[in-house]
This record gives structure tokens, sequence and C-alpha cells, in this order.
């Protein structure tokens, strides 16, 4: 008889990985690195847990967009005061938001509660090809 196995907090060994993005399509770059950020290419995933991974993008001013989208795609965010709307269009945000740019394109994939949460403290983003977490000996993974 077959039974379905539930990883235990205590059994999961998080992996260090290191992404470069140059030349990347942004959402191509997201969608890969929210999938290792849930642990969904590891054999024991389970959704209630944090199997994921740790994952540092590097390079991130040299990510790509496709189509128009910098003059026809915005931003938008609200501080729930009267007046409050702050509107950036996708241009604006590649050049002077850049690491928040691709955290908020990798925030969207992941869910929206606790384990979210925890799984967005596992991503750092840096503008440069430089990153501080040499010692964890991070893995390089290929993102097309």
């Amino acid at each position: 008889m077959r039974q379905t196995t539930m990883a235990k907090p205590s059994e999961i060994v998080h992996q260090w990985y290191v992404v470069d993005a140059t030349d990347c399509t942004l959402g191509r770059l997201a969608t890969k690195v929210a999938a290792v950020l849930r642990g969904k290419q590891k054999p024991i995933y389970t959704p209630n847990v944090d199997c994921g991974d740790y994952v540092i993008v590097v390079n991130a001013d040299k990510v790509k967009i496709t189509g128009d989208q910098d003059e026809k795609k915005f931003y938008f965010s609200h501080s729930g005061y009267p007046g409050g709307l702050r509107v950036r269009s996708t241009k604006e945000m590649r050049e002077k938001y850049t690491v928040e740019w691709v955290e908020k394109a990798i925030k969207g994939m992941l869910p929206h509660n606790k384990l979210g949460d925890v799984q967005r403290r596992h991503l750092f983003v840096y503008e440069g090809p430089d990153h501080p977490h040499a010692a964890q000996k991070p893995v390089e993974l290929k993102v097309k």
C-alpha cells in the first residue's frame, strides 16, 4: 500500500542557490526563482511546510523585459490616505528601484500568507555581480 509522506520541518535541508539574471526575462526569472523558494523541485515537497531553498539573484540591473512594457505597464501602491496613490512606470522601476522591481515580481508568485512571508525572507536580490553570501557556498542555478 502506498503512503504519502509529509515532510517535517526538522527533516528539511535548505540549499543555497545563486542566479545570474543577466539577459533573463523578468517573468521567466521570477517563476523559476519562486518555484525554488517554495521547494517544488524537491521530491519531499509539502505545501504547508517551508521546504524551499535560499536564492541569491545577482545582476538584477541587467534583467530585460519584452514588448513595450516600459511605457504601458505601471505599478500602483496606495498609502491608505486620501491622495496617497503612487504610480510608477516599468521604466522608472527598472532604472531607480531595480531590487524592489525584481522582488515584487517574485513576491507575486509566492503564497500570500505566513508561509509566503517566511519564503520571501529566503530571497536576496543584488544589483551588481557581488554578494556577501560566499560562506554559504551557493550553487549556480541556470535560468533560460
